[in-house]
Order: structure tokens, then sequence, then C-alpha cells
């Protein structure tokens, strides 16, 4: 039997880590991964653009640190959510929510891919102050797919009314 060669041996490493990780996960895990990447990445290109303008000061840089970690509690936030939608739903008292309450990850994912496709745009807005050209229906596909994830889940401002209100 011949020797396996690196290249074999990477891709096999590759393929165990992402099984493992989907086992573990599921797919939303991977989608918070992707999160994290794209987090990663609007960081390090801001603060890429930033220094090549003659802009970079460590105070903007703790601003945007503070700003990722509001994404990040904000994202546990989600998942707390349905965590206890879950756990609600599996007690006798999901009864008076007579299938109101959608089952599964759903807030997390929502939040998850409205940060993703948020995060996506600032990373492209940076590569283009960096100079790299980039297509400008890329720009905006990233707008518009942010924009179904707001539509999925809409957000009442306080103060407004509801559907709910406009009918009374």
């Amino acid at each position: 039997m011949n020797e396996p060669s690196k290249a074999q041996e990477i891709k096999t490493l590759l393929a165990a880590i992402v099984a493992f990780g989907t086992a573990l996960w599921g797919w939303v895990g991977w989608a918070i991964f992707l999160l994290i990447v794209t987090i990663t990445l609007d960081y390090v290109t801001g603060t890429a653009a930033a220094k090549a303008a003659g802009e970079w000061t460590s105070k903007l840089a703790r601003e945007g640190l503070w700003h990722k970690l509001g994404e990040i509690v904000a994202l546990l936030v989600a998942i707390l959510c349905d965590i206890a939608i879950a756990v609600i739903l599996h007690t006798e008292a999901a009864a008076i929510f007579d299938g109101h309450i959608p089952y599964g990850n759903y807030i997390t994912l929502i939040v998850t891919t409205w940060y993703f496709f948020t995060e996506v745009g600032s990373v492209l807005e940076n590569i283009k102050k960096l100079g790299a050209p980039i297509p400008d229906w890329l720009i905006s596909g990233a707008r518009v797919l942010k924009g179904r994830a707001e539509e999925a889940a809409p957000i009442v401002k306080t103060g407004e009314p509801t559907s709910a209100d406009k009918t009374k």
C-alpha cells in the first residue's frame, strides 16, 4: 500500500475537523464560526485601512473592539433566548403558547445572519478604502442580504405601534 501524501493527510485532517465541528455545533455553530471570522476580518481590514489613511488611533481601535464585544454579547443573548424557548416548550406551560413560538435556533440564526452581512459589508468597504477594486454588486448584495435578515424578524422601535395595536 502506498504511503499517503502530505496533501492527503491535510485533507483528511480538515475533513475530520469539519465533521467533528458539525457533529458538535450543527449548522448554527458554523454560522457563528463564520461570523467570528468576519468580525476578525473587519477589525483587521479596518485597522489596515485606518493606518493606510493615517487615521489610526488607539482610541478608535478600542472603540472598534468595544463594538465587536457588543456584537458578541448580542449574539450570546440570542443564544440564551433560543435556549429559554427550548426549555419553555418542553414544559406543560408551553400549551399557553399554542404553537406561536417557533422551535429551533431561529433567533440565533437571524442575529448571526444580520451581523454576518453587516460585517461583510464593512469588510468590503475597508478593502475598497485600501484601494482594491470591489464590484458594486457585491457591496449592494451584502446590503440586500442584511435587509433580508431584518425582514425575517422585523424590529419594532419603542413607542411605535405594532400591527396588533393598529387593528384595535
